[in-house]
């Protein structure tokens, strides 16, 4: 079995909110059109953690956790004509995006918001820290347990 890895997810609150996530318990996590998100993705292995970060909210931050529970997948989206992320020059025998499914574990009583994750010298190479546009973003070790602790408090 291969070492648990830890990543950043962002989804917008008014879009698909942690309190949606679970609600349904689990979701693929479709809808990303960012190559560099992709090939995050696909890195992705069963049983890795995800701190769920809600972006452009008032104020953003990381607002729970959630669990990597399948792989990548051809994202469904792009093939549908009726869907926003449709891409007509994807093709099913290559497909050109992947998502993987995530399972809700919890929502944390207290949020870490960007600004405090911006002033926190522990976090300061943070990938979100660096490169805030950046949907799903690889998360070490440290940080990760640096979060979790102030969110559980």
């Amino acid at each position: 079995m291969s070492k648990v890895r830890y990543w950043l997810m962002k989804s917008e609150p008014d879009t698909y909110p942690i309190s949606q996530l679970k609600k349904e318990k689990k979701s693929l996590w479709d809808g990303v059109r960012s190559y560099q998100a992709r090939n995050i993705m696909k890195e992705m292995e069963i049983g890795d953690q995800v701190l769920f970060y809600h972006s452009n909210a008032k104020p953003p931050g990381v607002v729970g956790l959630a669990e990597v529970s399948k792989k990548a997948v051809p994202d469904p989206t792009q093939f549908d004509k009726k869907s926003k992320y449709y891409d007509a020059k994807s093709n099913p025998d290559e497909p050109r995006w992947m998502c993987v499914e995530v399972k809700y574990k919890k929502t944390f009583k207290t949020q870490f918001n960007l600004q405090d994750i911006k002033s926190a010298k522990q976090l300061e190479k943070m990938v979100l820290v660096n490169n805030s546009r950046l949907s799903v973003q690889p998360v070490t070790t440290k940080e990760f347990n640096f979060i979790t602790k102030y969110c559980e408090k």
